[in-house]
């Protein structure tokens, strides 16, 4: 298994280095920064938290030595910051005379406490590793950022999925230090209703799954087959599904496929905490300290936050500089997943962009 993951590893890191080259951005500089004695919100202690991260261009500093060109992207549960670096979402973005445009700013992608290459459970603590929270995630890139890159100011802040719901916890927390946010896939309230649900139906799965052992099993338990199925159903939309997987036969082996490649690298403990983490994650009573520009992109077949709730709607008249997009549903639009297919949005970041320019 371990070295399947470095094998993977590298791969991943090849075409990642393939695909820079050839949309013509600068490819990705990976590093680790240590926090030594990180206390999290939970009371636990960490002696030294892992936080992995990728680079992408150069930061440029102001008369006062202060960088402003800085971008922060962060990940979805279970994801990496890797994920940015696909054909869908990096050369669209990150290209010569794209929006972000990696010879002009400086891109940061780290992994989030628990997923990639950072500190987790599978890295020997098992259930024993400290438990973390939403708020721990935006702390520990906060460090990284200030105290690991020296960077102090933000051209942006921008995530997907969890990493949309850490954008807005980003505003609240630190709100003088972006000229502005665009969270995708995710709206500014506490986890619940059906996004709830799913997510106990997996945590339940392993939690009350014998072949778990408390967190201490030798080999995945097969509750960890629920954790990846769940992944599955929410993360597209059933006419994409559909059109892709017409019968019985052709749907079964797609979810079988699926799972038999997230048993490969996944494990059942991170996936555990990373979903668990969500429970602290309620940026709405906090909407009014947001005070940099902010635009929250949603799609209209996203099974996660689907726009029929209002949800987004209702609370970006809370947000001083706020405002919402939610994309109609097409034969372009992928669901939940829509959020790395930058071709889909990439315009109105421009617009963001163009409108928060100092």
């Amino acid at each position: 298994m371990n070295f399947m993951k470095r094998f993977l590893a590298l791969l991943a890191s090849c075409l990642a280095v393939s695909v820079a080259l050839a949309a013509g951005y600068p490819a990705p500089t990976e590093g680790d920064f240590v926090i030594k004695d990180f206390k999290f919100r939970s009371g636990e202690t960490l002696p030294e938290l892992r936080i992995h991260y990728r680079t992408i261009g150069t930061p440029q500093r102001d008369a006062q030595g202060v960088v402003r060109n800085a971008v922060l992207i962060t990940h979805g549960t279970t994801g990496s910051g890797a994920q940015f670096l696909s054909p869908a979402f990096a050369p669209e973005l990150f290209g010569a005379g794209q929006p972000l445009d990696a010879t002009k700013y400086f891109i940061v992608l780290p992994d989030g406490i628990g997923h990639g290459k950072s500190s987790k459970p599978s890295d020997g603590l098992h259930a024993k590793f400290p438990h973390y929270g939403y708020r721990d995630m935006i702390e520990a890139q906060h460090r990284l950022l200030v105290d690991g890159l020296g960077v102090a100011h933000l051209r942006l802040v921008m995530g997907t999925s969890m990493g949309g719901m850490h954008t807005w916890l980003w505003g609240e927390v630190y709100p003088d230090m972006m000229d502005a946010l665009l969270p995708l896939a995710s709206v500014p309230g506490q986890i619940s209703g059906r996004n709830r649900v799913w997510r106990r139906l997996a945590i339940d799965a392993i939690r009350h799954d014998p072949e778990w052992l408390g967190g201490e099993y030798k080999t995945q338990p097969q509750s960890l087959r629920t954790g990846a199925e769940m992944l599955y159903l929410m993360s597209s939309n059933p006419a994409l599904r559909q059109a892709e997987t017409p019968t019985l036969a052709q749907t079964d082996a797609a979810l079988d496929a699926f799972v038999t490649n997230y048993f490969k690298t996944g494990d059942a403990n991170d996936y555990l905490y990373a979903l668990e983490a969500s429970a602290d994650y309620d940026p709405a009573p906090g909407l009014e300290k947001i005070t940099a520009p902010l635009l929250a992109i949603n799609t209209a077949d996203d099974l996660i936050n689907p726009p029929e709730l209002g949800l987004l709607e209702r609370e970006i008249k809370r947000v001083a500089h706020g405002r919402a997009v939610v994309i109609p549903f097409s034969a372009e639009t992928r669901g939940h997943g829509s959020h790395t297919v930058a071709a889909l949005w990439k315009d109105e970041l421009a617009k963001l962009l163009a409108e928060s320019a100092r």
